[in-house]
């Protein structure tokens, strides 16, 4: 890989050789349509993807003959009196039947564009700045990206030489037919065919685990599972033209599989774009992609130090592949982004809600990319309408849940397997926190009444009635488990409890913001009374006699001293409940328990480590964020820079999981500003390789933009453009002397009292629509 200290190879990833196995390739997508590039020289294998191609169909709704009541009450009768391997055979019994569809791919698109012969020269280069991923073999190359506005997929070789040989396709599904014609000087190739009507996850060893049994379409063209698609690609000169359409028409309804319908989708769409100009073409794209990637810009070059190059590389890949993989319309990014080429892929590429699917959005609103945030939110606004027959039907209770799995068709029970990943139910309230972020960033109060209230009242109403009353009087929730971690006690194993820390965490959240939504719109129902006595009784997370965080109520200790999950500091972060100022107790019992976890080995999946980092910027612990970084790059990731999640049945070992490439794009956004804690905090946690830099365009709470300036590891200056009135606090070093002008002239700043150590804070009245310049000198009088 290039690490060439010029700043616009920092932008780019450059290898000198092609992609050999799915996670090495180029990554290039719309946020539906997806395509993994490999590279060979003369010779493109696009494997291809459609967001909206997933096994399977429509989600019954669980029935009811199970008597949740009489369940639930025997569960948590078990819990309250210690009998845990009980509480986990009585959890077996309100799992579902089923697993979720897996996300699917449609095929790889052959094209032959040149010689195979390598010369003297081969490179490979994914244009971050541009999402053009480009080969250079000798005097010929070829560049491909594909295109959000027109919805295609654009390849053009250029060189010497003649015609390119032409297109060929082969799927992993059975049945699909391929067509091919010319006509007016087009190569046409057209290729249909099904998902299957199931697969399960790869975990799962039955013997009819994928299915291709499938109905024939009814007199509309739908079918009750494995829905049709259709690729399309024509191929003019030098250049071919993709597209894709699937038969997805909603979670509830059944798909369509009506071929000649929808292959005329995907080649009216190739149509259009073979009406432009190719320059025309490509300059859509790049304007389109660049509008949303150079909100932010990350200039590490100053620090002249490979290790900061590699860090900001790793920033910009992050974020183009959000770019890449969610936009407003699309389906939200799931383990894998859009991209697998697995019929039966990891984890059945889904969502998976007790960190993944949220980690891939936690720096959305960091990074300026709130409307690529925008299909979590669809996703939410469905769970909280597709769980609610979960809720009822399996627990009794009200509103909504959702367990550890969801899917395209909107699944929310409790799959068929160990309790330790299968019964966890607080996954709405995860997903949910979300909308909370947003509204943080920058209030829209449509928004709130259309989607963030209904959801959070949903995830509230189901969560209050999963609280009982433990010994003391205080309000725990029951049953409950810490995501995919068993625990001991007396030398048993056990699963399913009550008042799991993380399930603490986000009930009270969840609470805390139904209560905050209820005042900023005026609304008064039933559950904000509920809510505001549940919240002020809720038992919060203990300290252990060691100094650490608790995952558990109670004198239960964890079964895998590296366990990957870190849900017990859910708190620190993602959450901002536990901050240095607030509760510096918990604070540093925080530092404690990731301490110990890491000690015994933890960290060592790609979306583990960046969870590390994030915890690492909010505990300020710089040496810890510069270690997580190195190994999520050098340890974690491919020679393309995906993200790593070690699995034995994949090629080398590893299996792509692209949340850690998100999670490290909120990680590091967190080392140069956090607004959690009641302050714009200013390089809060700045990696000693980063001695020197600027960022632009980063966006705080209270809808505030910031620009940053640093030299020698200090602060030099900060541009804050406010969209709103009231307060603005800033934390800057404590040694720094700063000095603050709008648009209009001097500001006075009025010095805070509370701070971290070694930090300080300073207060003024923002006014929307001006922008602030911080200037900071040294109280040794060295210009810092």
């Amino acid at each position: 890989m290039s690490l060439d200290m010029n700043n616009d190879a920092g932008r780019a990833i450059e290898l000198d050789r092609p992609a050999h196995v799915f996670h090495e390739a180029f990554l290039l997508g719309n946020g539906s349509l997806g395509a993994a590039a490999y590279g060979a020289a003369g010779f493109e294998a696009f494997d291809l993807n459609l967001d909206t191609v997933w096994s399977g169909g429509p989600s019954r709704e669980p029935e009811a003959e199970k008597a949740p009541g009489v369940l639930l009450a025997e569960l948590r009768s078990a819990i309250a009196a210690g009998d845990h391997v009980l509480s986990d055979r009585l959890a077996r019994a309100i799992q579902g039947e089923g697993w979720t569809a897996s996300y699917q791919p449609l095929g790889r698109l052959r094209w032959h564009w040149g010689a195979s012969e390598t010369a003297d020269h081969y490179l490979r280069r994914l244009d971050l700045a541009q999402a053009v991923a480009r080969v250079e073999t000798g005097t010929a190359a070829m560049e491909a990206y594909v295109s959000a506005p027109d919805g295609v997929l654009v390849a053009e070789a250029e060189g010497p030489g003649e015609t390119p040989i032409g297109l060929g396709f082969e799927s992993p599904h059975p049945g699909v037919e391929v067509s091919t014609w010319e006509a007016d000087g087009v190569a046409w190739l057209v290729a249909v065919g099904r998902a299957p009507s199931r697969a399960l996850p790869n975990y799962v060893e039955v013997d009819d685990a994928l299915r291709y049994g499938q109905d024939e379409p009814d007199a509309d063209g739908t079918v009750a599972a494995g829905m049709g698609w259709a690729v399309a690609a024509a191929q003019v000169g030098k250049r071919i033209i993709v597209s894709a359409a699937s038969g997805f028409r909603g979670h509830r309804q059944r798909p369509g599989a009506d071929f000649a319908n929808l292959a005329e989708e995907a080649s009216s769409r190739v149509r259009a774009a073979l009406g432009q100009a190719p320059a025309d073409l490509r300059r859509r794209h790049v304007e389109d992609y660049t509008a949303l990637f150079d909100r932010v810009r990350l200039d590490l070059a100053a620090s002249d130090d490979p290790q900061a190059i590699a860090a900001q590389r790793y920033f910009d890949f992050g974020r183009y592949l959000l770019i890449s993989s969610s936009r407003p319309g699309t389906q939200a990014a799931n383990l894998q982004g859009i991209w697998n080429v697995d019929v039966r892929p990891g984890w059945s590429a889904n969502y998976t809600t007790n960190i993944n699917v949220e980690m891939n959005y936690w720096g959305a609103e960091a990074v300026g990319l709130p409307e690529l945030h925008e299909p979590l939110f669809d996703l939410a606004r469905d769970l909280a309408e597709a769980g609610r027959g979960t809720a009822a039907n399996v627990y009794g209770a009200s509103g909504a849940a959702v367990h550890h799995n969801t899917d395209l068709w909107r699944f929310t029970e409790a799959v068929h397997g160990e309790p330790q990943w299968a019964n966890w139910q607080t996954g709405l309230a995860w997903i949910a926190a979300h909308l909370g972020e947003h509204l943080d960033h920058h209030w829209d109060e449509d928004f709130a009444r259309s989607t963030a209230s209904p959801v959070v009242r949903s995830a509230a109403a189901f969560l209050l009635d999963q609280l009982v009353e433990d010994a003391d009087g205080l309000l725990i929730v029951s049953p409950s488990t810490s995501p995919e971690h068993r625990f001991l006690s007396d030398e048993t194993l056990g699963t399913v409890t009550a008042g799991a820390t993380i399930d603490q965490e986000l009930t009270a959240q969840i609470l805390d913001r139904l209560l905050w939504l209820a005042k900023r719109l005026g609304e008064d129902e039933e559950l904000i009374p509920r809510s505001r006595d549940a919240l002020a009784r809720m038992r919060l997370p203990a300290i252990d006699q060691a100094g650490r965080l608790s995952e558990w109520t109670g004198p239960l200790l964890p079964s895998e001293l590296d366990h990957r999950h870190l849900s017990h500091l859910y708190g620190a972060f993602p959450g901002s409940r536990i901050t240095e100022t607030a509760t510096p107790e918990e604070f540093e019992a925080v530092r404690q328990a990731l301490a110990f976890r890491l000690e015994h080995g933890s960290g060592y999946t790609g979306w583990s480590q960046a969870w590390v980092l994030c915890l690492a910027a909010r505990l300020r612990d710089a040496a810890l964020a510069e270690r997580s970084l190195k190994i999520l790059v050098d340890d974690l990731s491919s020679d393309s820079l995906l993200d790593l999640h070690p699995h034995g049945d994949w090629p080398g070992g590893m299996i792509f999981q692209i949340d850690g490439n998100f999670g490290a794009v909120a990680g590091i956004a967190e080392l140069l500003v956090q607004s959690h804690d009641g302050a714009i905090a200013l390089l809060p946690t700045l990696p000693r390789s980063w001695s020197a830099g600027t960022v632009t365009g980063l966006r705080a709470r209270g809808d505030r933009t910031v620009d940053l300036h640093w030299v020698d590891g200090a602060l030099r200056s900060a541009r804050i453009t406010a969209a709103t009135d009231g307060d603005l606090v800033v934390e800057v070093d404590a040694e720094a002397r700063i000095s603050v002008e709008s648009d209009t002239g001097p500001v006075v700043p009025v010095p805070v009292p509370t701070a971290p150590d070694g930090r300080a804070r300073w207060r003024w009245t923002a006014e929307a629509g001006r922008v602030y310049t911080i200037r900071t000198e040294r109280t040794d009088q060295r210009v810092s």
